[in-house]
């Protein structure tokens, strides 16, 4: 979970500042609930960290924050570098696991093999990478 806060804190660090530089000051401030603003919004808002995401763990096999904490995204069953379809059904697993307020996160405190959600539909797993 704590990789996760990171990711998200450096994506804000990068999207806020081009988003504010966009559309204005007043971004910042504005109401969520407004909806998106227009194409630059959906881009760095939705496409860019997708993309972003999908390429770390693709070729590093964990985004910066796991980095940072020395974990790495594995195939549960091989412990081989995930497929790139295992990856993307990871993402989409993140939705999931975040709707019943991340309860999908939780889950890893109560799993023996410490996976979420998202992992158990990706059959994917965290590893320390030492």
């Amino acid at each position: 979970m704590l990789a996760f806060l990171m990711d998200v804190v450096l994506v804000l660090l990068v999207a806020m500042p081009l988003l504010a530089a966009i559309y204005g000051r007043e971004y910042v401030h504005r109401d969520p609930a407004a909806g998106f603003l227009g194409v630059w919004h959906v881009a760095i808002e939705l496409v860019f960290p997708a993309v972003a995401v999908l390429a770390f763990w693709r070729y590093a096999g964990a985004t910066p924050g796991k980095m940072a904490l020395w974990l790495k995204i594995v195939d549960a069953k091989t412990g081989a570098a995930p497929s790139t379809a295992r990856l993307l059904a990871r993402y989409v697993g993140y939705f999931i696991s975040s709707l019943p307020l991340f309860l999908g996160f939780a889950w890893i405190a109560i799993d023996r093999r410490k996976q979420a959600w998202h992992d158990k539909i990706a059959g994917t797993l965290v590893i320390y990478d030492d």
